[in-house]
């Protein structure tokens, strides 16, 4: 059986709301993922001070790389943990912006 004009439109239409809802997943979970940078920045940005403020007050040399060490390690680890957050955040949006789109594909099957 060959598609009518009418069966393109309706497969058009249901495009066209499979790409509003997967742009306004996309949308969502693009703010969720700027807002998560910007507090990882934030907080990296404090710890940093944090470490400077520690260094610029020890008096031996064993102190400062006891200091740097500390840092450089919880530096590293919160690291990890963030882009571990972040592969998920986006893994997460790939998965919801297509979701829309999983009927039409089974369709046209």
């Amino acid at each position: 059986m060959t598609p009518t004009f009418e069966d393109a439109s309706k497969i058009g239409n249901q495009f066209l709301d499979s790409s509003l809802k997967s742009f306004a997943t996309v949308t969502k979970s693009a703010q969720a993922i700027s807002n998560e940078a910007s507090a990882y920045t934030k907080k990296t940005l404090e710890a940093g001070s944090a470490a400077v403020e520690k260094l610029l007050a020890v008096d031996t040399i064993e102190k400062a790389v006891a200091v740097q060490t500390d840092y450089a390690k919880t530096a590293y680890e919160g690291f990890v943990a963030e882009a571990t957050k972040m592969a998920e955040l986006y893994a997460d949006m790939a998965k919801d912006a297509y979701k829309p789109f999983e009927s039409i594909v089974a369709k046209a099957h």
